[in-house]
């Protein structure tokens, strides 16, 4: 109600600033009075030639412009400005009156919200702001969650975040209504199988594993998923089948995924001999064969690549591949030897040099 009360007057002040100056009447005219001045000034200007104050000249000099002056003020006398039209104010005011309420009204209704209640100051107070600390951020919305429990949405956003900030059995329920609201996922399976290992202490639980072979079969390339599943055989002492796990994550990975690192270091950990980073064909061709015959092949793409560079040094990707695969199959010695080799060959050329430094710096090698 006091929000229409200050619109009304608002209009009403509006209304009454078009208003006002439609009602003030004209001026009055003062040109008798300006008659009387210049006849006035006319018998000054005969004493002060009577009294010798000034000469004859000056004096017919002054009357000839009061004369004029006096002869345009009893013409406008004559002539007086018309008053303003009635008619045109009668409409002035009727559009005021009537239209300026009616067109603020037309542009609230789409505009506005005239049935939005009011917002209560203590709810604007706990609206969220990015300099507020993340547990504030956090707190409020539990806060939502707790009165609106089906928001899936909600959920999924809060999840992650306690995972984060190592409330691991709060992410838990977080990923499971997560799941229950939004639907099941790979992903929201891997998601909440990581928040049980942390909820464990870095331990794949039976529990996690489940949850990650349940991500597997929605959706077999989920990596978080295969890997985790690695990590549990390697836990069980299952060497031989982690290994195998993360080989195949590895062969059918892109030479750029940014999980590589991670999974090769995994593999050398426990003794595998990873597939280092060549071409998708050559991966792809070698994915099937046994593991001595795969190294052989392996081996052999890498010193024919070797061959290849030392014949043209102007590849500079290729430099690259075979510094990572010496690297992935433990040749430190060879990689060292390639880098160095790499860098006498693109010597003479500065922006092929700079690409070479680049990319040793992305594999965590001194650029």
């Amino acid at each position: 109600m006091t929000l229409w009360f200050v619109f009304a007057l608002m209009t009403a002040a509006a209304i009454f600033a078009v208003l006002w100056p439609l009602g003030r009447g004209s001026r009055p005219q003062n040109d008798g009075t300006e008659a009387a001045v210049y006849k006035d000034q006319l018998a000054e200007i005969d004493r002060d030639v009577s009294a010798g104050l000034i000469n004859i000249p000056e004096a017919e000099a002054a009357r000839v412009e009061i004369s004029r002056r006096l002869l345009a003020a009893a013409d406008h006398r004559r002539d007086p400005p018309s008053a303003p039209n009635i008619g045109l104010r009668r409409a002035a005011a009727v559009i005021a009156l009537v239209g300026l309420p009616a067109v603020a009204v037309a542009l609230y209704y789409p505009l506005g919200s005239p049935r939005l209640e009011d917002f209560p100051l203590a709810q604007r107070t706990r609206t969220p702001d990015a300099t507020q600390p993340l547990d504030d951020l956090v707190a409020q919305v539990e806060q939502h969650l707790d009165k609106n429990p089906t928001d899936g949405r909600g959920w999924s956003v809060l999840a992650p975040v306690l995972a984060r900030l190592g409330r691991y059995d709060d992410a838990i329920r977080a990923f499971r209504n997560s799941i229950t609201y939004n639907g099941d996922s790979a992903e929201r399976r891997a998601d909440l199988g990581e928040a049980l290992i942390g909820a464990a202490g870095g331990v794949v639980t039976g529990e996690a594993k489940a949850e990650f072979e349940r991500a597997l079969a929605l959706n077999a390339d989920e990596v978080k998923a295969s890997y985790f599943l690695g990590l549990a055989a390697e836990q069980d002492g299952r060497a031989t089948e982690a290994a195998s796990i993360w080989r195949a994550m590895l062969a059918k990975a892109p030479a750029n995924a940014p999980w590589r690192p991670l999974v090769q270091a995994a593999l050398l950990r426990v003794g595998g001999s990873p597939v280092p980073a060549l071409s998708d064909d050559a991966v792809a061709a070698a994915k099937d064969m046994k593991e001595t015959d795969r190294n052989a092949m392996i081996r052999g793409m890498v010193d024919r690549l070797a061959t290849r560079l030392k014949q043209n040094g102007d590849d500079v990707e290729g430099w690259l591949r075979l510094v990572r695969a010496y690297m992935v199959l433990g040749d430190a010695d060879k990689a060292k030897g390639a880098l160095t080799d790499a860098r006498q060959a693109v010597a003479n050329d500065p922006e092929r040099l700079r690409q070479l430094n680049e990319g040793l710096k992305n594999l965590g090698l001194d650029g």
